[in-house]
């Protein structure tokens, strides 16, 4: 009996690698409170909305009083201009908050998965179902070389291929 409760807890206690198949799971809670504010993003996926953006790319989000959050992205064009594109996300999954969905041109929309957040909502890692987009995202512009590689182990465990990232440049980083 000891043996299997031993086992049960090994079992319990190992990181779980999610399969591409599956949906990646998402954060049991978020509070919208604390997420919302300025992020800068550290690395994405290479994505067709974002092919003109070179760095310096952010995402702010607002509370909205209807329960909506505002969204401002911005980013540092090819000749040096800044693009800025407004949307609007909403609530997919009222329960844990972690699941949202986006729109920037109505009636559109666009899931946007919280996958992965620390109790002091210092990074996020933000994904959707099929795996297509990715991002990692940090509170600062300037993320530490080995949190940076952790979150690289926990995107390859929930299914998604961290090869596929680009590293965003940021002002003030190096």
């Amino acid at each position: 009996m000891r043996k299997l409760s031993i086992l049960a807890f090994l079992l319990a206690t190992m990181p779980v690698r999610v399969t591409a198949d599956s949906p990646p799971p998402t954060v049991r809670s978020v509070e919208l409170s604390r997420y919302v504010g300025k992020w800068y993003e550290i690395a994405r996926y290479p994505n067709r909305f974002q092919r003109d953006c070179m760095g310096e790319v952010t995402a702010e989000y607002t509370l909205r009083k209807d329960g909506k959050i505002a969204v401002l992205n911005s980013c540092r064009k090819k000749n040096g201009s800044l693009s800025q594109a407004r949307g609007t996300a909403k609530i997919a999954d009222a329960t844990t908050n972690s699941k949202l969905k986006v729109t920037f041109f109505w009636p559109f929309y666009g899931n946007y998965w919280i996958v992965d957040l620390p109790s002091d909502y210092s990074y996020a890692i933000v994904g959707e179902p099929q795996r297509k987009y990715l991002w990692i995202l940090s509170r600062t512009p300037k993320m530490d070389p080995v949190l940076y590689e952790s979150l690289l182990l926990k995107v390859e465990q929930i299914g998604y291929d961290p090869e596929k990232l680009i590293k965003t440049p940021q002002s003030g980083a190096s």
